[in-house]
């Protein structure tokens, strides 16, 4: 498939590099960063997944680990995310402009609307990854340690990769990242989903993968939080915090909300 200059699709676009890249003890990790998809590419994209993708995707851009020994990866993609969003209508927040927001994105895809079905139009994923290869994870109790990611460690590789993003017809956000650093002697990986619609609900989804270099232990934390909008302004109103700044940065915010679902898992690489 060619862009409309006769470029393969997949052909990084002029004035951007490949992928970063950096190895350490038989890891490979490797981030791209490309521009947000144009016209024909999102089309495609919408066929395929059945619902109309967020106002800005970046459909190129990835974060991956890879151990190439035992064959196993861990990918975060837009595609794949946004593959998980509920696609029955079941899980669609029910608010006064929803049925409108609907109309509004069926008309920027006429041509192709019989693909575009109800769905949950604030781009929530439960998404953990897309892992493929080497052994499976498995459910464990042990914690990533947070203590060694502490440390004053040189950083020898960091990326922030943005998948995709919406403003929900101006009244919230919706957004997924990937941001990976790298020390000598271990990574972490963070993909975090942060919704937050205005006057309705916050909601935070946050995939951690943990590696140790030495050992080949890959630890992965799934975290799921969200509370009612006026719950958490009411809270941050009896404080010294600025509330519409925390309300719209997911990091102080994540400690107003409660966790609604948590999961551990782990996988040891040889």
């Amino acid at each position: 498939m060619s862009s409309s200059t006769g470029a393969p699709l997949d052909t990084p676009a002029p004035g951007h590099d490949a992928d970063s890249v950096i190895t350490r003890t038989g890891f490979r990790i490797a981030t791209r960063k490309l521009p947000i998809l144009k016209a024909g590419p999102i089309d495609d994209m919408t066929k395929k997944l059945g619902i109309a993708p967020p106002e800005m995707i970046f459909g190129d851009n990835m974060a991956r680990i890879e151990h190439a020994q035992s064959g196993w990866s861990i990918e975060f993609n837009a595609f794949d995310a946004l593959d998980r969003v509920d696609k029955t209508g079941d899980s669609m927040l029910k608010v006064s402009y929803s049925k409108e927001w609907q109309q509004n994105r069926q008309k920027q895809f006429e041509d192709i609307k019989e693909v575009v079905k109800p769905f949950d139009w604030s781009y929530s994923t439960d998404y953990k990854g897309s892992v493929s290869g080497g052994p499976a994870f498995t459910p464990t109790d042990t914690p990533i340690p947070l203590a060694l990611l502490q440390r004053k460690d040189p950083i020898l590789f960091f990326d922030d990769v943005m998948l995709y993003e919406d403003e929900l017809a101006d009244n919230g956000i919706a957004m997924l990242s990937s941001k990976i650093r790298v020390m000598p002697e271990r990574l972490l990986l963070l993909s975090r989903f942060f919704m937050r619609l205005d006057d309705v609900l916050l909601r935070i989804r946050d995939t951690r993968v943990y590696v140790d270099f030495a050992t080949g232990e890959v630890i992965r934390e799934y975290t799921a939080r969200e509370e009612k909008y006026e719950v958490v302004r009411k809270a941050l109103a009896g404080t010294k915090d600025d509330v519409l700044a925390v309300l719209r940065d997911p990091n102080p915010l994540s400690q107003y909300l409660p966790i609604t679902e948590k999961t551990l898992e782990k996988v040891v690489l040889k």
